[in-house]
């Protein structure tokens, strides 16, 4: 079974399933292209020198270090988050080695807000706000098609009511 999948229990089904945003991307590519922008002029300017190897290999193993810290791992953490609607809950998952989550019931839901700045609005994305019988509402930052989501989410609340 394919994640979410093995998640459901019987006789629920999935209604949506998202990443995070893609925005959430454009700061780990653009220090992918910084790094690999700057490393390859310090590796040009000592390209003449007659330690020239081993600042190849000091400038391979630092940019190795950013783009894993900068990149890599960010992009990891966009594709190993998971936001849900099933028929019965929404579930929020994170991580990879280390996961942590959320499940909320249906039936616990009392409210579902969106809201999105402006630029939020043009790149079609948003914080999604549920109230649920917990003390604070729980807010879900960069959702892809967050109205659409809303609208969704708010029909499946009807639904289960």
């Amino acid at each position: 079974m394919a994640y979410p999948d093995d998640l459901l229990v019987p006789g629920e089904q999935i209604v949506m399933h998202k990443h995070p945003h893609w925005k959430m991307l454009v700061l780990p590519v653009l220090a992918l292209l910084l790094v690999i922008g700057i490393g390859s002029f310090l590796a040009a300017l000592v390209r003449n020198q007659s330690w020239a190897p081993w600042a190849w290999i000091a400038l391979a193993v630092v940019g190795l270090v950013l783009v894993v810290w900068l990149t890599v791992k960010p992009v990891v953490r966009w594709r190993t988050t998971h936001f849900v609607v099933t028929t019965r809950r929404v579930l929020v998952r994170e991580g990879l080695v280390s996961r942590h989550g959320i499940d909320i019931p249906m039936s616990r839901i009392n409210s579902v807000q969106f809201r999105h700045t402006v630029i939020e609005r043009l790149l079609g994305c948003g914080t999604l706000v549920i109230e649920s019988a917990s003390d604070e509402p729980l807010e879900f930052s960069d959702i892809p098609g967050v109205e659409r989501v809303h609208a969704l989410l708010y029909q499946e609340v009807a639904d289960d009511h």
